[in-house]
């Protein structure tokens, strides 16, 4: 079907499920397949599940209701104020990519470059703040991010000749339930661990060292950008810990406020009583990360289980989540 073909009069919105992009990392493992309805593809590791994405390489599609199959950037493209409200022709697409991780081995050590660093950009790209919701977290999990005092450009170029580049990082053990911002410019890595990532919709990264990894498909180790690393790198960023929830509500639902930045705000939802969800004119995503429940909108209900992500178009507006049970959603928003 053709956007010619759509008559946008008649279509009414409603909140829009997508189907998950599974990607295949040479470091990912096979427990997403614990958390997401659609089947893994084939026995071999799935690192992520791009489960909103607007990218041309990757386009999330609805997956049920009258506009399955579309993509979210046609439906950006067709209903730009439905979809965005007060937020319409602000974004060339949409500005947040979300995803699940499966972290099996440790990732690269890695940077991502801030969006003022156009250099280091490719054209229609932006910079990269992320921030993780850890739902699983393992025997042998650590999370690095950030460089220990003092380190300096010439000591991680050093180290990374030396092959100790980890040793200027700062790490923790995280646990279930720990929240964790990753600005632009940070160095980072983590291991043994699911989580969720809300980030700027950029796909650029910049490995500083790999920990020895031969990806199994090529035989071969991954190629590492070392000097575009080093150039993102913000040597101002100490050691990452994990953020202090910030309590907003506690009936008929707790509501944790976990980031707000520049670039996306993210609260987690727990509950087992109805509680309303989303936000007049302007759009919100839920993504259930625990139980399930039905979302309720124009008279109709829409069933939402573990890992589960709707978009609520702006016009959706407010909705009632009706848990079945203890249920734990994230909402996120864009920034206003």
């Amino acid at each position: 079907m053709t956007a010619e073909s759509c008559d946008t009069t008649r279509t009414s919105l409603y909140p829009l499920r997508f189907e998950p992009i599974y990607q295949y990392r040479l470091w990912g493992g096979r427990r997403l397949a614990d958390l997401l309805a659609a089947p893994l593809p084939g026995d071999g590791p799935i690192g992520e599940a791009w489960v909103l994405s607007d990218r041309a390489d990757h386009a999330s599609r609805v997956a049920d209701g009258p506009l399955e199959g579309r993509t979210l950037g046609e439906l950006l493209e067709l209903y730009p104020e439905q979809m965005l409200g007060r937020l319409a022709g602000r974004y060339p697409r949409f500005p947040l990519l979300l995803k699940f991780l499966d972290v099996h081995e440790l990732l690269s050590l890695q940077v991502h470059p801030a969006d003022d660093r156009k250099d280091l950009l490719p054209a229609g790209e932006t910079g990269k703040t992320e921030a993780w919701v850890v739902l699983e977290a393992g025997a042998k999990s650590r999370i690095y991010a950030g460089l220990k005092p003092g380190t300096t450009i010439d000591d991680l170029r050093r180290a990374v000749a030396s092959g100790v580049v980890a040793d200027n990082v700062a790490s923790f053990v995280p646990k279930q339930g720990d929240g964790v911002l990753v600005p632009a410019g940070t160095v980072h890595s983590l291991g043994d661990v699911v989580v969720f990532e809300i980030q700027e919709n950029s796909d650029v990264t910049f490995r500083l060292d790999d920990w020895g990894h031969v990806d199994p498909k090529t035989g071969r180790h991954r190629e590492l950008q070392v000097d575009q690393a080093l150039s993102a790198i913000d040597v101002s960023q100490g050691a990452v810990a994990p953020v202090a929830p910030v309590v907003e509500e506690t009936t008929p639902v707790e509501r944790e406020r976990l980031f707000e930045c520049d670039y996306f705000r993210l609260w987690r939802l727990r509950g087992h009583s109805p509680f309303a969800v989303g936000a007049a004119g302007t759009p919100r995503v839920l993504v259930c990360i625990e139980g399930t429940g039905r979302l309720e909108h124009g008279g109709e209900t829409y069933a939402v289980g573990k890992g589960d992500v709707l978009l609520l178009p702006a016009t959706v507006g407010a909705c009632i989540f009706r848990p079945s049970g203890a249920v734990t959603l994230l909402e996120a928003a864009l920034p206003q």
